[in-house]
């Protein structure tokens, strides 16, 4: 909901860091009582720029594969296959039945737009997804953060032993983002509890993956840099001047999945 409330808010902007009509439409069909997310403004700006970063990824993705599959681990309610659709892709959205449930409200499935009812600890939708097209590319936007150590190195070895070769985006918090993080209470009213800690990603390799490439806040990619309005352009600035430890405990990261050893 978070994430949805903050690109709503950001498409009414005069010079928005990305336009998202559809979560407009949604947020006011949808039966929410948004008003306690007024107080985490800052926590949905951060989950905009977030998403414009992971979309980066996704779009050299599908410049250099506009035949291949994205799979969205842990859809919720995004919407970048609204914003990215290149007419070519196969798009795949996994999420817990009762999400995809929801889902289905306001989305359907189509030719190349499919969604999968599910766990990705769940290896039953495998085989479905490689029966798309490759390359692929899996994006898990603020999900792993959430699972246990264990389950994350299962979500690895899983992705790892069944597509190699594919790329896997991700964020990943250390300590001190945690414990933001856990002490917020729009997050604690929520029952949302950040249990995976990664200080840093490359330490992920031995689960079948090589790190291309890692991001803060205050990184973000040329292109997206380029365009960021001022505001995202200060935040940034005054981020990596001022909360340099904070800035630097939470990375967004781009994988390349080797083989399941």
């Amino acid at each position: 909901m978070i994430p949805l409330y903050g690109r709503a808010v950001e498409t009414g902007k005069r010079t928005p860091l990305l336009s998202d009509p559809r979560a407009v439409e949604i947020i006011e069909s949808i039966d929410y009582d948004f008003t306690r997310m007024k107080a985490f403004k800052g926590g949905a700006r951060g989950a905009v720029l977030r998403t414009a970063m992971f979309d980066v990824w996704v779009k050299q993705f599908l410049a250099e594969h506009p035949g291949g599959t994205v799979v969205e681990i842990g859809t919720g309610l995004n919407t970048r296959f609204e914003r990215l659709d290149n007419s070519t892709v196969t798009w795949i959205d996994l999420d817990l039945p009762d999400v995809i449930e929801l889902r289905r409200r306001f989305f359907t499935d189509t030719d190349r737009r499919r969604m999968l009812p599910g766990s990705v600890l769940d290896p039953s939708w495998v085989p479905p997804v490689q029966a798309s097209p490759g390359p692929y590319l899996f994006v898990a936007e603020a999900v792993l953060l959430y699972f246990t150590p264990d389950q994350v190195n299962e979500v690895f070895r899983l992705l790892a032993a069944n597509f190699p070769g594919a790329l896997l985006a991700l964020d990943t918090g250390g300590q001190v983002m945690a414990n933001g993080v856990n002490r917020n209470d729009v997050m604690r009213d929520m029952g949302t509890r950040m249990t995976w800690i990664c200080e840093d990603p490359s330490e992920l390799e031995h689960l079948g993956a090589r790190l291309l490439e890692s991001r803060t806040f205050a990184e973000p990619q040329p292109e997206l840099r380029a365009r960021m309005p001022l505001r995202f352009r200060a935040l940034s600035v005054v981020m990596r001047a001022l909360f340099r430890r904070v800035v630097r405990t939470y990375r967004l990261n781009l994988f390349r999945l080797t083989d399941g050893a």
